[in-house]
């Protein structure tokens, strides 16, 4: 039955659901009992006697069941049509939680609103149940998973592959104002997405083996070993349920799964030990790096993901494809980042060794499959490898890397005779007490495009990071600004702005979020400011509901929602936030009758577990919440609040109530960021610094409505050579005494000297230029204050925000790659 206008919302679904999703030789109606057969048939129980969790799965599982035949389907359509097939290989997807997106992707949200008054469920409480997916740590993976969203959105034949990892990075307890690690088990409950796919497990071959060595894992050179790879396909929902694409992810498997004779032998572990080190590599995100076995895990694990990617990869090519020369016209590999770097020395082992190509073939087909995305500045984020670790474990891919470079250094000389450094410095053999690989080198060389992820950062990329190879391959460099998807990070995450948007333009923002700019010549309506602020505030009173319920936090929604919520790092200058709340603490205590509007600073992120001083930087927060909490004079006024175990889940209620996003990086560090846009599409104004994408956001929503400080990254490189952190300290009256406040120990009464190593890090060293930028970001917060106190005013400039957000899809952004890098396009699938 086809829709017609007259129809409900829940009758349109039900008439669109059966041509739409029954696209198999199954075919089923809306309302014919999906959730009760899985909630009793699965769990074989009385409904009474069934918990939240099993109604969750339920649930989800129904879901499954309506997009599985369109997921068959779209498979099968780019599989029959041979179409061109992008592949996006990264270690982290943080895709957060599945289930309220996929509903909303899949339009279901009428029939599932529908069902659940039915069946007396409360949609909120069964949303609670689902685990975030462990498969990320922050802004990288986030990016992989919104651009997933966005591939198959846009109808691209895509596919991304990751790993399947047992345990997320970790969970964050804090204890005593310090970051405690917990492991985070979300797979210890089925998960209700995934698919197992052992009949299409890829085996791969290590030059070593894992023996228990005195009770740890070692590693014997020498004594080849094999794993298998198990696929788990989780489906990737494109917004109307067109097009389902597949996220794949391995699990490491050993081919021999039990010692039977050393079990027998009464040698219990030993029996077990080929299982144990087999799946100790898709064991945990990011094993512990402070220890040689903990990197060479890493490293086996990135070759992991690599080689069952591309042996997948390959067997799907040569299914429809018997002539190798077709390879880049029939695929695309991105590498997201570094780390599947190794796709270089592999594809040619393969071309190589299984195709028996020439050298020349395999190297052109490589680099114009392979494509490579740099994701930051930091030299310590530019993997590299010992030569050692090759030798031991891949000493074939080592040999195809040392001719690579031979090749590469011949054509140096060639160009640039007689300059010798500049071989040095583009090699990828790093010469030293140990040599090294360098991934980066690597994977530029092997491919034919590196972008960068913002204008500044590709620029910075090209002229400082790797100048040299970006002058010998300058057509090979490019920009591809990040963008997140409004799918998520706005329709699902802020229904009251959804409406406000939606009331104001119409709804066709959600599939091009350039119509935002629509908003512009409104955004000083009367109606519609009223309504933004009435959007806002019933997000911050749904997030304070939300954190008193879950955390005990007790938050005051009238007061202004600030917000830094990033990976704890140095660079990203929590440590320049925290003590401008110093300051503003020490001002209401020297002048309780200052006027000042209630403000909550809402921090939240981790740190990695072996970097001890961002974790004393969580510990200092937690100290100035403490202090602050107990001093009578500023209770109602300021409120610092730290969120523990900062996840996907705990952002889409976060940032659609913050009214202020602080990114306060040090300029030209930032490679981008992403939550910065997230704020923007929001309804947040910014204060930050000239980094990243901040600054293309500031540029199209006017700089006028941002509140920029600090100095440029020209005026950073600039400074390095006199920059001296003591003279702020001598010169600048709030400056000295909120270091001093710190520095005697009032944050710390009962822990004394224990923020110490803060004084080396701001009067001493302070890389980060911390004090160089402090007063410049305390008159950015007044000159934000001042606004705040005009509302009006404030939601006029924070609508021209959302206006001027259109640019930040990922759709734009993906678009950009199909069109400019993988010369990919469109497959509906009808």
């Amino acid at each position: 039955m086809a829709a017609s206008p007259g129809m409900t919302p829940k009758e349109k679904v039900d008439a669109r659901l059966p041509e739409q999703y029954g696209c198999g030789p199954i075919q089923f109606m809306a309302g014919d009992g999906l959730y009760q057969r899985h909630l009793h048939f699965d769990n074989v129980a009385d409904e009474s006697s069934i918990g939240p969790r099993e109604r969750f799965e339920a649930a989800a599982r129904s879901v499954r069941d309506v997009l599985s035949q369109r997921w068959v389907l779209t498979e099968k359509t780019y599989d029959l049509k041979n179409v061109k097939r992008v592949y996006y290989l990264s270690m982290e997807f943080l895709l957060g939680r599945s289930l309220a997106n996929n509903i909303t992707n899949l339009l279901l949200d009428p029939i599932v609103t529908e069902a659940a008054k039915k069946n007396n469920v409360d949609v909120l409480s069964l949303l609670e149940q689902e685990d975030d997916a462990g498969l990320g740590n922050g802004g990288l993976g986030r990016l992989a998973a919104c651009f997933l969203d966005s591939m198959a959105t846009l109808q691209l034949p895509a596919m991304g592959y990751g790993l399947r990892y047992e345990y997320g990075m970790f969970k964050q307890l804090i204890e005593d104002g310090w970051q405690q690690e917990k492991p985070d088990n979300w797979l210890r409950q089925a998960d209700p997405w995934e698919i197992a796919r052992p009949h299409e497990k890829v085996e791969i071959k290590l030059n070593s083996s894992f023996e228990l060595q005195g009770g740890t894992l070692g590693l014997v050179p020498g004594r080849p070993s094999t794993l298998w790879g198990i696929p788990f396909d989780r489906p990737v929902i494109g917004y109307g349920g067109k097009n389902v694409n597949t996220l794949r992810l391995w699990a490491a498997k050993s081919t021999d799964y039990f010692d039977f004779q050393s079990f027998s032998r009464g040698d219990f572990v030993a029996a077990q030990t080929g299982d144990l080190a087999a799946e100790s590599i898709t064991r945990v995100l990011y094993p512990d790096d402070t220890t040689s076995l903990g990197k060479a895990l890493r490293l086996v694990q990135e070759y992991f993901l690599v080689a069952c990617s591309l042996a997948d990869i390959i067997r799907r090519f040569r299914r429809r494809n018997a002539n190798w020369s077709t390879l880049p016209e029939k695929l695309s590999i991105q590498l997201n980042d570094t780390h599947p770097a190794m796709a270089v020395p592999e594809m040619m082992r393969i071309l190589l060794d299984n195709a028996h190509l020439e050298w020349d073939h395999a190297w052109e087909l490589t680099q114009q499959t392979l494509a490579y995305t740099n994701h930051t500045l930091l030299p310590e984020a530019l993997e590299k490898w010992p030569v050692e670790w090759f030798e031991i474990l891949l000493p074939r891919h080592l040999e195809i890397i040392y001719e690579i470079n031979r090749r590469l250094v011949d054509s140096i000389r060639t160009r640039f005779p007689s300059d010798n450094q500049r071989v040095a410095i583009m090699s990828l053999v790093e010469e030293g007490p140990q040599r090294n690989i360098r991934m980066a080198n690597l994977a530029i060389v092997g491919s034919h495009s590196t972008n960068g992820v913002a204008a500044i950062h590709s620029h910075l990329l090209r002229t400082t990071t790797v100048k040299d190879l970006a002058e010998m391959f300058p057509e090979r460099f490019n920009n591809k600004t990040n963008g997140v998807t409004p799918r998520r990070w706005l329709l699902l995450a802020n229904p009251a702005l959804t409406a406000t948007i939606t009331d104001a333009i119409g709804n066709g923002w959600i599939t091009d979020l350039n119509q935002l700019s629509n908003l512009k010549p409104l955004a000083s309506d009367r109606n519609l400011r009223e309504a933004f602020l009435k959007a806002k505030r019933e997000a911050k009173v749904r997030f304070a509901e939300w954190l008193v319920t879950s955390m005990g936090q007790t938050v005051n929604p009238d007061s202004i929602f600030d917000c830094q919520i990033k990976r704890i790092h140095e660079y990203k200058r929590q440590l320049l936030n925290a003590l401008r709340v110093v300051v503003l603490y020490s001002r209401l205590r020297n002048d309780p009758n200052m006027a000042m509007e209630p403000r909550t600073f809402f921090f939240a992120g981790k740190a990695a577990p072996a970097y001890h001083l961002a974790k004393l930087i969580i510990k200092f927060i937690n100290n100035i919440a403490g202090t602050i909490d107990g001093d009578p004079v500023v209770r109602g006024r300021l409120k610092v609040v730290f969120l523990s175990d900062y996840r996907v889940s705990l952002a889409e209620r976060l940032i659609p109530a913050s009214d202020v996003s602080n990114q306060i990086s040090t300029a030209g560090y930032e490679a981008s960021g992403t939550s910065n846009m997230k704020f923007m599409m929001n309804g947040a104004l910014t204060i930050g610094t000239r980094d990243g994408a901040t600054i293309e956001m500031a540029e199209e929503a006017g700089e006028e409505n941002f509140f920029l400080f600090g100095l440029t990254a020209d005026q950073v490189s600039d400074s390095r050579g006199w920059y001296n952190p003591h003279w702020h300290y001598e010169n600048e009256p709030e400056t000295r005494a909120a270091l001093d406040m710190i520095f005697s120990d009032f944050f710390s009464r009962h822990e004394l000297g224990i923020f110490s190593p803060l004084r080396e890090v701001l009067l001493n060293t302070d890389h980060y230029m911390h004090l160089a930028d402090f007063r410049s970001y305390l008159e950015a917060d007044q000159r934000m204050l001042e606004l705040y106190a005009h509302q009006n005013e404030w939601a006029s400039k924070a609508i021209l925000n959302v206006a001027g957000s259109g640019k930040f899809s990922s759709d734009r952004t993906i678009g950009e790659y199909a069109t400019d890098i993988w010369n990919a396009v469109r497959c509906p699938v009808v």
